[in-house]
């Protein structure tokens, strides 16, 4: 299934999913968790990239090994350390960025219902909005970052998990590009 596509190796052309969607991921999921006026814009694409890029990743991952088995098996010398330490880096690769992914959909999910509500949420006539919120339902306008579902804790500590996240699997895209373009140029 991931050896080839109409006729030529599978693996230079499904990388090239794996090194887009990924700091794509990454780069949408840090505005996300750092910029909560972005979150009604930034949500879907969001969602869709912590889905897509692991799947990516993971059939970058799978094209490669089927690559090596049918074309390097037996490489040696500088071209079987140089595919070994582009295959190093598949694991970290494929683990980071799953859990990037699944950080990335929790911290959606946990903001996605309060922005919802706010949105929805109006002044009842005869109260003139006297819960302090302004009719709101948030925070106090804080700009839609408000009324979290899990509570603002928890946000804070999914942000920051995402964040930290997002370098890691950035990281890791980098340095496996980086050994791949080696691999094959050097």
């Amino acid at each position: 299934m991931f050896d080839q596509v109409l006729g030529l190796p599978a693996h230079p052309l499904i990388v090239h999913f794996a090194v887009v969607l990924t700091p794509l991921l990454a780069l949408l999921s840090v505005a996300y968790a750092a910029l909560p006026r972005l979150r009604p814009r930034l949500g879907w694409a969001v969602a869709l990239l912590a889905v897509g890029s692991p799947a990516a990743v993971f059939a970058a991952r799978q094209s490669g090994e089927s690559l090596k088995a049918a074309r390097f098996a037996t490489a040696e010398g500088e071209l079987a350390t140089m595919i070994a330490a582009h295959q190093g880096f598949a694991n970290p690769l494929l683990l980071s960025t799953l859990g990037l992914g699944v950080s990335a959909l929790l911290l959606v999910l946990a903001t996605t219902p309060a922005r919802a509500a706010e949105g929805r949420t109006a002044v009842t006539p005869g109260t003139g909005g006297s819960d302090g919120t302004g009719g709101s339902g948030g925070s106090g306008g804080s700009g839609g970052s408000g009324g979290d579902r899990f509570g603002r804790a928890t946000t804070v500590a999914l942000s920051a998990l995402t964040v930290v996240l997002a370098l890691v699997a950035a990281y890791y895209v980098f340095q496996a590009g980086d050994s791949g373009a080696r691999a094959v140029w050097e």
